[in-house]
């Protein structure tokens, strides 16, 4: 990669509770984010961080207030840049997400490239991209760039229980992005996994990669939540020129 390719982390599903010491399938959330913070704050070569979503396990506003916390504990040099999760408020993210730490934009424009933040937050856990949110992105997307796509929901199948909960219009989503062959990748959350899920074995366009999560990475052979016995992850893209990308999942050890 060139000098001028950027560098960023993507972070998902940190599931935090109004108490710090409270346990999500056996494990504290609370200091897997801070741990996975903690790491981000080190590299020096980082230019943004993404939160894709799923903030809150249990709904609470002193959750976001954590967050908010953490993140400025961290002492990030970067910018944060955040999504909804199906667990997630908005009006509480809008509440407590806010600057000189957070930046609400949903585009990050750079000379080659464009990282473009759908809200993929429907009515139910599954995901749902309104009419309005295809529309921004398509009119957001300078064809003369490449783009990576970052949402919550997951539009193609991983193969265990959360495909259940994932983004119901995903036709919707790929009969655009067939329109937009600049876009290279797409990135979400929700699965509690780092999966990539290549074009020739999903059948759609571009490659999907998926993000650890922050808190448990789910076993995929249980029928409902269950956590594999591995630490918090995240995942970091490199973008370069000539529409390169890059990527790499990093899992801290078990806390």
């Amino acid at each position: 990669m060139s000098s001028s390719a950027i560098t960023l982390a993507q972070i998902s599903d940190c599931h935090l509770f109004a108490d710090k010491s409270a346990l999500h399938c056996g494990v504290n959330v609370y200091n897997n984010l801070k741990r996975i913070l903690t790491e981000l704050s080190r590299n020096q070569a980082l230019d943004y961080l993404v939160f894709t979503g799923d903030l809150s396990q249990d709904h609470s506003e002193l959750s976001y207030q954590h967050f908010a916390e953490l993140v400025q504990q961290a002492n990030l040099k970067v910018p944060v840049y955040f999504l909804p999760g199906n667990h997630d408020d908005q009006a509480l993210l809008d509440k407590y997400l806010t600057a000189p730490h957070f930046n609400r934009d949903k585009v990050i424009e750079h000379p080659n490239w464009q990282v473009c933040l759908v809200n993929s937050k429907g009515d139910t856990p599954a995901g749902f991209i309104s009419e309005q949110s295809l529309g921004q992105l398509a009119h957001s997307v300078n064809r003369e760039k490449s783009q990576l796509v970052f949402m919550h929901h997951h539009p193609v199948a991983v193969g265990y229980f959360i495909d259940r909960h994932g983004l119901t219009n995903a036709s919707d989503f790929w009969q655009l992005l067939e329109q937009l062959p600049s876009v290279k990748a797409v990135a979400c959350g929700h699965v509690h996994r780092g999966l990539t899920l290549l074009p020739e074995s999903s059948g759609y366009p571009v490659v999907v990669h998926t993000c650890p999560a922050t808190s448990i990475q789910f076993d995929p052979d249980c029928e409902t939540v269950s956590a594999l016995a591995q630490g918090p992850g995240y995942r970091l893209f490199t973008l370069g020129e000539k529409a390169a990308l890059e990527t790499q999942v990093n899992y801290l050890e078990q806390g």
